[in-house]
């Protein structure tokens, strides 16, 4: 869930990277070292997709576990054709970059297109997911307003929603930076919890054997797995603001093969736990009378409320580019551009109340476009490499096929399910 900007140490000088931050610039002080460059990774493949995965596997039965290693082995290669792509040109620095120089402005569009897309849609999912959360921990709650009753996650992801204004309005998104930042630590919280409550909660267990394999819902565990490695559009920063850039190779595997490990350790655990019961999020399965569950529920809160203002600012920053010099540093402008962001993902998150459909969404949708498709077209572009047939070439259409595939029948499932379910 993956997708939060650079960590700001001072006004423009990016120092950590959480989630996917793509459109900040990236630091011009490479002076990050090697554990440095691996945490800012890690955190960027630690988001609230540890809290659907389990309803990914659920879905998709044991076999589709498969499909979790596949696309993270994709996911990974498709990491390196990025660094590929930066050391073919010095001038690259972010993942639009990249776009231009593949396809010239068109791809600078195509790429950017799909990024802010992405960021505003789990910036939605966000609210989604609060709202539900605090349904569970809140249950019946209702209020009157001009004798209009509201209550239920609806009146939830509005309340949040104004808890959340104000932190959009902020210039200095530093101290956000830093509690955003804990994606790694929130992760390993969540799933110590959760195996918590199946360990010592004898309501619980690890008693559910599950389905091998669920055909019909393969579409929307691979959209989900797929969310979960949606961090490519930082990895330029990161590669950028690395000390030892030869060295970038290996973080990269570290953190998709530790990630990758956390994320198949809470599918299992969360199906072993509730089996085809469990829900969109693991939070809602949870007996909230339990502490090591109130652990869990209280960090997944935590967490969005931080990184809202951090998703948002990018979109806040492209809204403003287009604006007429002289409204562009307007701070009136900037309020009113950040209000209508809030307002507008709030009516989103009513009007599609459904996060397991919503993150598939974006999982098929736009993250396998950013973290498959794109990285692979882009690099066939700059080397050349579409001009020769070779092993690396087959490869490579074979995965931006398969990425296709994928992405179309999934879109495709997810708004059906969409659809049906308004």
């Amino acid at each position: 869930m993956n997708t939060v900007p650079l960590l700001l140490t001072h006004h423009d000088e990016p120092a950590l990277v959480e989630d996917k931050d793509q459109t900040l610039p990236p630091s011009t002080t490479k002076t990050v070292s090697f554990f440095g460059t691996f945490l800012n990774g890690l955190n960027a493949l630690s988001g609230v997709g540890i809290l659907s995965i389990p309803y990914a596997l659920a879905t998709g039965g044991w076999l589709s576990l498969i499909l979790l290693f596949l696309i993270s082995m994709i996911a990974f290669y498709s990491g390196l054709l990025i660094k590929r792509c930066m050391d073919k040109d010095g001038n690259i620095k972010t993942y639009p970059d990249i776009g231009d120089l593949a396809f010239g402005k068109i791809g600078r569009l195509l790429v950017s297109t799909s990024i802010y897309t992405e960021l505003y849609l789990v910036a939605t999912g966000f609210l989604i997911l609060e709202g539900d959360n605090l349904d569970n921990l809140f249950p019946n709650t209702e209020i009157k307003i001009a004798g209009l009753a509201s209550g239920g996650k609806q009146l939830f992801v509005i309340l949040v929603g104004i808890i959340i204004m104000p932190t959009v309005w902020l210039d200095d998104l530093s101290l956000l930076s830093y509690i955003s930042a804990s994606g790694v630590l929130a992760s390993a919280i969540i799933i110590c919890s959760v195996f918590s409550v199946a360990t010592f909660d004898g309501s619980v267990g690890f008693n559910v054997k599950g389905n091998i394999l669920n055909w019909n819902g393969i579409p929307t565990a691979v959209s989900l797995y797929a969310f979960c490695y949606c961090a490519h559009p930082i990895f330029p920063s990161l590669y950028n603001s690395m000390r030892n850039k030869h060295q970038f190779s290996n973080v990269l595997l570290l953190c998709f093969v530790l990630s990758s490990a956390g994320y198949a350790s809470m599918a299992i655990i969360g199906y072993l736990m509730f089996g085809a019961e469990v829900e969109s999020q693991i939070t809602l399965n949870l007996p909230i009378n339990r502490i090591s569950s109130q652990i869990a529920i209280y960090t997944t809160l935590v967490n969005p409320i931080a990184k809202y203002a951090l998703m948002v600012t990018p979109i806040t920053n492209a809204l403003k580019g287009l604006l007429p010099q002289q409204h562009k540093n307007r701070p009136v402008i900037s309020i009113l551009i950040s209000t209508t962001l809030v307002i507008s993902t709030v009516i989103v998150a009513l009007t599609v109340p459904f996060f397991a459909y919503l993150t598939s969404l974006v999982g098929a949708f736009l993250s396998i476009t950013a973290s498959i498709i794109l990285p692979c077209s882009c690099y066939l572009k700059i080397s050349g490499t579409y001009n020769k047939f070779g092993i690396e070439t087959v490869g490579i259409m074979t995965i931006i096929f398969l990425g296709v595939v994928m992405g179309i029948y999934g879109t495709y499932t997810a708004l059906v399910e969409i659809i049906d379910h308004l």
